[in-house]
């Protein structure tokens, strides 16, 4: 199929695309990479009226770290480039390592970081590590600029806190911890395709007791949005991440986790691949652990 028709414009200025945006006369849709959005034109599951390319705006092509020490990514900034980047992969492996399970290269080198976040696909990898990594959401729109925490961005399935009017301008991810390790893991039919399961590790470590400090577990593909289980989290904070820690947390996965069932998994197989997968990632950060 071929998409409806449309006009297409590439504001120079963050102002003129929130201006577009507020139109109220026709629907306007931002394209970046154009992963997510030219397949759902084509299908005709969007009609807008009018694309507004933000990919000309200098200052969302910015990845950075700010005198804060945090990372700063704008919209229009490639997977490819964010993954790639030594400040990411040194600060933050997690976020390199969850955009290297997305897709294919070819998709990495057009999609854009906050794109995915924005789409939201709760199987997708980003809007995991995001909740994950404690990251902020900076969005402008005629109103003026907020910023939203990761736990109150995603609302539902391909639905984020974003308005209509509103212009997702970049995703910023706090400084790790000290000693910190990390993991990532998804089970997928093959690679490349969607995660049926997938999940986000962080755990800081006390040097004093050795022992698990703090730890956040978030997984992708068990609910409408990125699932954070404080029950795993509870079992591993204040342990050492030894056999007993690791299977109580499993079994919070077991026991808490509530996936559906689609074309592609079972709930069952999702809870039972999210407890290996809990397992294998808490054994990998904890090893990571400096």
């Amino acid at each position: 199929m071929k998409p409806t028709p449309f006009d297409y414009t590439a504001p120079s200025t963050v102002g003129e695309a929130v201006a577009l945006l507020a139109d109220e006369e026709r629907e306007a849709k931002v394209v970046a990479g154009g992963q997510s959005l030219i397949p759902m034109l084509n299908m005709r599951l969007a009609r807008p009226g009018l694309l507004v390319d933000i990919t000309r705006i200098h200052e969302l092509g910015r990845l950075r770290v700010d005198e804060s020490g945090s990372l700063r990514i704008g919209a229009a900034v490639r997977q490819a480039h964010a993954a790639a980047d030594s400040a990411v992969r040194n600060g933050w492996p997690l976020l390199a390592a969850a955009i290297r399970h997305i897709g294919h290269p070819q998709i990495r080198n057009r999609g854009t970081v906050c794109g995915s976040l924005a789409h939201h696909d709760p199987a997708a990898e980003l809007p995991a590590a995001a909740l994950a990594l404690d990251a902020r959401f900076v969005i402008t729109g005629p109103r003026g600029t907020r910023t939203v925490a990761a736990e109150d961005f995603f609302l539902a399935t391909f639905s984020t806190a974003v308005e209509a009017d509103e212009l997702l301008t970049e995703v910023v991810f706090p400084p790790p911890p000290a000693h910190h390790g990390w993991a990532f893991e998804e089970l997928s039919r093959r690679h490349g395709d969607f995660a049926s399961v997938g999940v986000a590790v962080v755990l800081e470590r006390d040097t004093a007791s050795d022992t698990a400090r703090s730890a956040r577990v978030v997984f992708c593909g068990a609910g409408p949005v990125p699932v954070r289980l404080p029950a795993a989290q509870d079992a591993l904070v204040g342990s050492a991440v030894g056999e007993r820690a690791l299977a109580a947390a499993a079994g919070a996965a077991l026991s808490r986790l509530t996936p559906s069932d689609d074309v592609h998994a079972t709930a069952e197989y999702r809870r039972e691949g999210a407890a290996h997968l809990l397992v294998r990632a808490c054994t990998t950060a904890w090893e990571r652990c400096s």
